[in-house]
């Protein structure tokens, strides 16, 4: 009697560890699927937003504003597929590069890009107004970003590497003073000794290639001069005068 009610517990409490099992996976399948819809952008795999229709949000973990629009932008994520459009999403704090070449001043941010040309979307933030803005294509009536301002242009791409250097130089400064334990004014006199040094070695550099492109006329070979015609040079040639002055 026993052992069957022993047998019993097991099984019943067999059971219901097999069905949490099951649940948990059926709880964690919308999560992976909803996960696998958004799209994460870096600085190394941006270029894939230039083809195809995208929707790209830029936000930080810590803005108010881009916490209430997260859920928003996962369920509108889960549209993505139906829709023919990605979804995707840039964490500024992690890619000041991309925050820099998208030229992002509020959070959040978010642009529409269609074959590499972006359109900033100032619209509401619901989900019904994401879906009706790509099903109507209102994007059309948005006046799109100028190729002068456009992320793969030469001075976004000179504006990005700005604000990496800035992260960069930031990092340093935390480490200078948090691990190493230099004062914060030598890390500042630090950082204006190498910016002076580097100042300098540019303008040597610069010196040295204007003087390679626009020689002094000092400098210049005797060719040069051989080059110049003279008024004089008939009447020269008529009386056979070969130095000036000449006294004859």
């Amino acid at each position: 009697m026993a052992c069957t009610y022993t047998r019993t517990v097991r099984m019943t409490a067999g059971a219901c560890v097999f069905s949490a099992l099951i649940a948990t996976c059926v709880m964690l399948q919308p999560a992976s699927a909803k996960s696998a819809n958004l799209r994460v952008i870096t600085d190394g795999n941006w270029e894939e937003i230039l083809t195809g229709e995208w929707m790209i949000e830029f936000f930080a973990p810590w803005c108010p504003a881009c916490q209430q629009l997260q859920p928003v932008w996962n369920e509108f994520a889960e549209w993505g597929e139906d829709l023919g459009v990605n979804i995707a999403k840039v964490d500024v704090t992690e890619q000041p590069g991309l925050s820099g070449r998208f030229i992002i001043t509020a959070l959040p941010t978010i642009y529409h890009c269609k074959d590499g040309v972006f359109r900033r979307y100032q619209g509401a933030r619901s989900k019904d107004d994401f879906l009706s803005f790509i099903d109507e294509k209102k994007w059309q009536s948005i006046e799109p970003v100028s190729s002068w301002f456009g992320p793969s242009s030469f001075l976004m791409n000179a504006m990005s590497a700005l604000f990496k250097l800035s992260m960069f130089i930031r990092h340093c400064h935390n480490y200078l003073t948090e691990q190493l334990g230099v004062p914060v004014w030598c890390s500042y006199g630090i950082f204006a000794l190498a910016t002076l040094i580097s100042g300098l070695v540019l303008g040597l550099i610069l010196v040295f290639i204007a003087d390679f492109a626009f020689p002094s006329r000092r400098f210049a070979s005797d060719y040069h001069y051989s080059k110049c015609e003279c008024l004089f040079q008939p009447a020269c040639l008529t009386t056979g005068t070969c130095n000036v002055p000449e006294i004859q």
